[in-house]
């Protein structure tokens, strides 16, 4: 396994938010973390990223126990986060905000670099026709999109998704998860946190049900998305 979670706990002041939460990511897969608001998703983005500090449990990254390593550190290995809301930068251009993706994590030459800039022009075409235009005016798919790619400028080992749905017509969302499954495909490993089941479970290999921060139930992504119990809570199926 590349990333594991050992009964992790973390509280906001007095609140738990985090009832002993453990997950494992094995190398290669796609992973969802599937909750509705307040479960403690974006919580646990933060603990694995280094933002927020664990009160008991521990996170292991490519067989090393990081609970204690900084989160730019975090970063240097290749754990890597596209965080919910996107956090781009709206004055910088498209390509300025790629090129932050690189910052802590060099490349070897001029080559690796455009190598990885053109592969993700080709994942996001509309990235690239918008490469000089400012990141505050291109609309909320193409700003998911930048997210996405200034993650990938740092070639992460492990790619953290924080909703990246969120806010998104329909018609985008379908794109953006096309595009993840064909990250994924390519190599990169890849830890989703979602709301939205259908998209997300309909390509992940594994997933995690969070409930008031607390794991409930684990297994195959496609045997859970044809669970009646699961359907009736996050698709509205009966």
């Amino acid at each position: 396994m590349v990333l594991e979670l050992r009964d992790v706990v973390v509280h906001y002041g007095r609140i738990r938010a985090l009832h002993g939460v453990s997950l494992v990511v094995h190398q290669g897969e796609l992973v969802t973390l599937l909750g509705s608001n307040g479960a403690g998703k974006t919580t646990t983005m933060r603990a694995i990223s280094g933002l927020l500090p664990l009160t008991s449990g521990s996170i292991w990254f490519d067989g090393a126990d990081i609970s204690r390593v900084k989160a730019h550190q975090r970063v240097a290995r290749g754990l890597i986060q596209a965080p919910e809301g996107r956090g781009i930068f709206p004055g910088l251009t498209v390509l300025e905000n790629l090129d932050m993706g690189c910052y802590g994590r060099k490349f070897g030459s001029k080559a690796e670099y455009r190598q990885q800039l053109d592969w993700i022009f080709e994942l996001f075409p509309r990235l690239a026709e918008r490469r000089h235009q400012e990141g505050g005016t291109l609309s909320g798919g193409e700003q998911q999109m930048l997210a996405i790619g200034r993650a990938l400028m740092a070639r992460p080992r492990v790619l953290l998704l924080d909703e990246p749905s969120m806010g998104l017509a329909p018609m985008v969302i379908s794109q953006i998860f096309k595009i993840i499954a064909e990250i994924n495909a390519q190599g990169t490993t890849v830890l989703l946190v979602e709301q939205n089941a259908q998209q997300a479970l309909s390509r992940s290999d594994r997933a995690y049900i969070l409930e008031t921060g607390e794991i409930t139930r684990t297994g195959d992504a496609k045997a859970l998305l044809a669970d009646d119990s699961i359907r009736a809570a996050y698709l509205g199926v009966a």
